[in-house]
């Protein structure tokens, strides 16, 4: 697996590109803003298949699915159930970053991913989804907005629940292996060793 972190849009969103070389697939996770940036970066992965993967449907992590989709012949996105009304709404925006998306591609459920465990992780919206990959080499969790180094994800925006979000972290993702590295939706990676002792909101 190669992984290709873009930070993009006005909150540095992160998008990743991971090129799964054994079956020459590319996984576009949250292309968030920036599509010519994110379609450049993607064209230097030799893939045959490409995939749009959405850790949650807020604005700031899809405004650039269209266009890639567009780009690479991807019929939809795939997202969780609990998310799919929030991803359809013109309501979902945030003026004047992220005006409402009008071009984004057909949504659907998650199909199996190779290598890759999705973890349900409600409660920065109602359909946020972490990313575990593991393909006996390389093990790590892409969090989405659920949990960042040294912070949580918001809970005051549209779908959010902070009782759930905790029980998120603390039942799913601070059970997870401590020396497994996660890439957040915003910022740098971090370990779930280190969130668990020095995370303000976890202890």
């Amino acid at each position: 697996m190669t992984l290709k972190i873009i930070p993009s849009g006005a909150f540095a969103t992160n998008c990743f590109l991971l090129f799964m070389e054994e079956k020459k697939e590319l996984l576009i996770i949250d292309p968030a803003a920036d599509a010519g940036k994110i379609i450049a970066e993607a064209k230097k992965f030799p893939f045959d298949k490409a995939r749009i993967l959405l850790t949650h449907a807020h604005i700031d992590h899809i405004s650039a699915a269209g266009k890639v989709a567009e780009a690479f012949n991807i019929p939809y996105a795939e997202l969780a159930p609990g998310d799919h009304d929030m991803y359809k709404s013109r309501e979902n925006a945030i003026p004047p970053y992220f005006p409402p998306a009008d071009d984004l591609p057909e949504v659907k459920n998650f199909d199996p991913i190779d290598n890759c465990t999705v973890i349900e992780l409600p409660g920065h919206t109602k359909g946020g989804s972490g990313f575990l990959f593991d393909d006996g080499k390389e093990k790590f969790l892409i969090s989405g907005d659920t949990l960042f180094c040294g912070s949580i994800g918001r809970t005051d925006l549209y779908g959010g629940d902070y009782a759930t979000l905790i029980k998120s972290i603390t039942g799913k993702l601070l059970t997870l292996p401590d020396d497994l590295v996660f890439y957040p939706g915003h910022g740098g990676e971090s370990t779930i060793a280190f969130e668990k002792k020095h995370n303000p909101y976890l202890n």
